[in-house]
C-alpha cells in the first residue's frame, strides 16, 4: 500500500496501488539498513536520472557506513532483483521491480501544493462544454508533471436545448446546435434547392419546441414516432430537413475520440538527449490511441488511482514507460473517465500520484 496523506485517500482510507506478481522480497524482509540504502538509491535515481554509487551514498549523513559495506548491501540488492547496474563500473539504479517496492511499500507521498490545486482548478472553471474542460484540466496536469497528460471522455450523448438552419447557398445550410451544457456546434448540410427559408425555420422550431431536453437518439426516435403518428406538424421537405440535422449529430457523436492526449512535448526535455531511441518509442505508442484508451479505461477496475511501471502493461513495455491514471465520477458517483499521465518509468511519483489524484477529484466536483 502506498502512503500517502489522508486528504487525497479514497472513500475506504486506502491509496489503491496496481499491484503485479513479482519475484522481489517483500518490504518487510529487508534490514532496516537495506531498506534505508534502497530508499536513498530510489529516491537519488527519480530525482537525477543517473545510477548511484556507493562512494555517493557514503557520504550521505546518518548511515555511517563505508563504501564497501554499501557495495556489499546493494550487491545483495541487485541479485534480490531490485537495482541494477546499466554498466560494470556505474553505480545502481532500481529495476521496474524495485520501482513498484518502493511505490507500494516506501513512498511518501506529498499532498499537492496549494499552487498546484489552484492551477488545476482555474482551467476548470468557464471551460465552457464539458470535453473542453476536461481537454483544459489535462493540459493543467501535463504542464505541472512535465508529462503527457490523458483523460478518457465520458461517452455520452448531447442533450438539445435549441436548434437552428441558416442558409449558406442554394444547396447548403449551417446546422447550429445548442446544448443543454452551453456547448455550441455547427455542422454543414446539404439540402435541395426547393428547400424554402420557410421550411428551414419551421425545422428549426420543430426540434427547439418539440425536441428540447431530449437526447439525439430520444429525439430521432420521437420524431420517427410522431411521423408515423402522424403528429408532427411538419411537410416532408421539413421533416427530411430535421431528420438530416439529427443525424449528423449522431452520427459525429459515435466517430467522436474518447481519448484526449495533451503535453507529448514535455517529453522532449533536457534528459531526452541521452536516450532518444526511448523516447521515440514512446512518441510512437502515443499514436495508439485506442490502444491507450483501452489501457486508461482499465483504471476502472481499482475504482482508485492505478500505476503502471513499464513492462507492467504491454503497451509501453518497449519504451519502457510509467502511466499513473485515475477515474473520474457523475453526479451519482459512476465512474465515467479516468485521467493520468504518461512518462518515463523516472517520475517523481510521490508528488504525480496525488496530483493525479487531485484531477481526478476536481473532474469529479465538475461532473456534478
Amino acid at each position: 500500500m502506498c502512503v500517502i496523506p489522508k486528504q487525497v485517500r479514497d472513500d475506504d482510507g486506502i491509496f489503491n496501488c496496481h499491484k503485479t506478481d513479482v519475484n522481489s522480497p517483500p518490504i518487510t524482509e529487508l534490514s532496516d539498513r537495506t531498506r534505508t540504502i534502497f530508499r536513498i538509491v530510489v529516491e537519488s535515481y527519480l530525482e537525477s536520472g543517473a545510477p548511484v554509487g556507493s562512494r555517493t551514498l557514503s557520504k550521505v549523513g546518518g548511515l555511517n557506513l563505508s563504501p564497501a559495506s554499501i557495495r556489499n548491501v546493494m550487491q545483495d540488492l541487485e541479485e534480490a532483483g531490485l537495482l541494477a547496474a546499466p554498466h560494470t563500473s556505474a553505480g545502481r539504479m532500481p529495476t521496474e521491480q524495485g520501482l513498484r517496492l518502493f511505490v507500494d511499500g516506501m513512498m511518501q507521498a506529498a499532498e499537492p501544493t496549494a499552487d498546484e490545486r489552484r492551477a488545476i482548478e482555474s482551467r476548470l472553471e468557464g471551460s465552457g462544454p464539458i470535453e473542453s474542460a476536461l481537454a483544459a484540466a489535462t493540459a493543467a496536469l501535463s504542464g505541472l508533471s512535465a508529462c503527457a497528460g490523458v483523460v478518457l471522455v465520458p461517452k455520452r450523448e448531447a442533450v438539445l436545448r435549441h436548434f437552428s438552419f441558416a442558409r449558406l447557398s442554394a444547396t447548403q445550410a449551417l446546422a447550429i446546435m445548442v446544448g443543454a451544457d452551453g456547448s455550441v456546434e455547427n455542422r454543414l448540410v446539404e439540402i435541395s434547392p426547393s428547400v424554402g427559408d420557410g421550411a428551414l425555420a419551421e425545422a428549426g422550431n420543430y426540434i427547439s419546441a418539440r425536441l428540447s431536453g431530449l437526447t439525439l437518439s430520444e429525439a430521432l426516435a420521437r420524431l420517427d414516432a410522431e411521423i408515423r403518428g402522424q403528429k408532427a406538424a411538419l411537410d416532408t421537405a421539413s421533416a427530411e430537413l430535421v431528420r438530416k440535422g439529427l443525424a449528423l449529430w449522431s452520427l459525429d457523436a459515435n466517430d467522436r475520440p474518447v481519448l484526449i492526449v495533451r503535453g507529448q512535448s514535455n517529453l522532449l526535455d533536457e534528459t531526452a538527449a541521452a536516450d532518444l531511441d526511448r523516447v521515440r518509442q514512446l512518441l510512437d505508442e502515443l499514436e495508439s490511441t485506442e490502444e491507450i484508451a483501452r489501457l486508461i479505461d482499465s483504471a476502472r477496475e481499482a475504482q482508485a488511482t492505478r500505476i503502471f511501471i513499464g513492462s507492467e502493461n504491454n503497451l509501453f513495455s518497449l519504451s519502457g514507460s510509467s502511466v499513473i491514471a485515475a477515474p473520474y465520477r457523475d453526479q451519482e458517483g459512476k465512474i465515467v473517465g479516468v485521467v493520468g499521465v504518461i512518462g518515463p518509468t523516472r517520475l517523481n511519483y510521490a508528488r504525480i500520484v496525488p496530483m493525479v489524484d487531485f484531477t481526478a477529484q476536481a473532474l469529479s466536483r465538475l461532473m456534478k
